[in-house]
């Protein structure tokens, strides 16, 4: 089920150099606006508060106010994390190329009224992951990583690369999915669905691809007791691994001799990066039956599609280390996604004996990411990861993207 609050990106990727350059100056007006407006509408949110809990429906007016406000944030964080270009105005009005779309006054719940910051705590925790915090000003997270990084192509390019933007406007759209339901201009719970967040996808052929096949059922039983039934896997995993690390070595070496990964080392290689995925899919639930220990194609509901051996360009293939440590930087900030919606899914596993869809595609975007970076690092493909959400495949079509298309009758968490 799609969000009333949708973000809406009309940005062309193109970017000013000396506005990046001094981007934090520039934003530093919005900044200060942004707090002082942040005081009123403290005030607004307690009277809003109140007068939904009366009438069971915000008020036209306090509701039309803070909806300004939340806009004009999103409108600040997007120019100020890159994920636009355009000075942004100071009225929080619709039209910016990074917009968002607020539904009108409607009948929430009282009780979910009154107990509103209590149930939005699980979604601060997103939140961090995302963005360092509640708002996307905090600092931390994956949107910073990614303004970080496109700051420095953004000066050299005069361009913020596709991933890293989408990448960026997946936080903004949860911040302001969050913001919406904090102030109460919605009583629909934040989705963390990169499928759904920020409209129209790219549909990719990476030559290293998750596939997910899920239905999403998770046994009581097995959940619980997961960390203890994975225990056996992690420690093969550490024992592979050792004979994978001393492989990859002599990978390095064929392939700056010969330009390409010699087919033996590709198969074991690729063997060991899909085990692992089959592992930590187990591991973080997004997948549900005990996994095999040989990493074989096809074997597992979430699995790594790889593709054969190319030629590779040595100069990439000797600094390829070096050259991996900017995606090293946003898998970290994967990482902590993937670990805060494992964690709240440990817990809706138990309770509805599903996983929930928005959470089990946070984990298969930020595992996507993860171990196409391990097919970079270990010669599997020359191909630099794609650090944004992707689009699904057709219903029957190979999957390019690291998700399924999310059901339609579930409410994601």
């Amino acid at each position: 089920m799609s969000s009333p609050v949708k973000l809406i990106v009309a940005d062309d990727l193109q970017r000013s150099r000396l506005t990046v350059f001094f981007r934090f100056l520039l934003t530093l007006p919005h900044l200060i606006w942004l707090v002082l407006w942040g005081v009123v509408v403290f005030f607004a949110v307690v009277a809003n508060w109140f007068a939904t809990l009366v009438r069971g429906t915000p008020p036209r007016s306090l509701h039309g106010f803070i909806s300004r406000y939340v806009r004009y944030e999103i409108h600040v964080g997007a120019y100020l994390y890159l994920i636009a270009n355009r000075f942004p105005g100071f009225t929080g009005e619709p039209g910016y190329e990074v917009d968002v779309e607020l539904p009108e006054p409607a009948r929430q719940n009282r009780w979910i009224v009154f107990f509103r910051l209590l149930l939005a705590f699980p979604a601060f925790l997103i939140a961090a992951a995302l963005s360092g915090g509640a708002s996307q000003r905090s600092a931390g997270g994956l949107l910073v990583t990614v303004a970080l990084l496109g700051w420095f192509v953004g000066l050299f390019r005069a361009r913020m690369p596709r991933g890293l933007r989408d990448a960026g406007a997946y936080c903004l759209s949860y911040s302001a999915q969050l913001s919406a339901y904090l102030l109460l201009l919605t009583d629909r719970y934040p989705s963390s669905d990169p499928q759904t967040a920020i409209g129209a996808l790219p549909t990719r052929e990476d030559p290293v691809q998750l596939a997910v096949e899920d239905d999403r059922r998770r046994s009581r039983l097995t959940v619980f007791f997961r960390l203890l039934l994975a225990l056996p896997h992690i420690v093969w995993l550490y024992l592979w691994g050792l004979v994978a690390l001393l492989a990859l070595i002599v990978d390095w070496v064929a392939t700056l001799a010969a330009g390409r990964s010699p087919d033996a080392l590709h198969r074991f290689l690729g063997a060991y990066i899909r085990y692992q995925t089959h592992v930590v899919a187990y591991l973080m639930l997004a997948a549900n039956p005990f996994p095999g220990f040989l990493g074989k194609p096809g074997s597992y509901p979430v699995d790594l599609r790889i593709a054969p051996r190319e030629r590779q360009n040595r100069w990439t293939v000797l600094f390829r280390v070096l050259l991996a440590l900017p995606a090293l930087l946003i898998s970290g900030a994967y990482g902590g996604l993937v670990f805060v919606a494992a964690f709240l899914g440990w817990f809706a596993a138990l309770v509805r004996g599903e996983m929930p869809v928005g959470l089990r595609n946070a984990i298969a975007l930020g595992l996507r990411y993860q171990q196409q970076l391990n097919a970079y690092i270990y010669l599997l493909t020359p191909s630099y990861p794609y650090s944004g959400p992707t689009a699904s495949a057709a219903a029957g079509d190979a999957p390019p993207a690291a998700y399924l298309p999310p059901d339609a009758l579930v409410t994601p968490a």
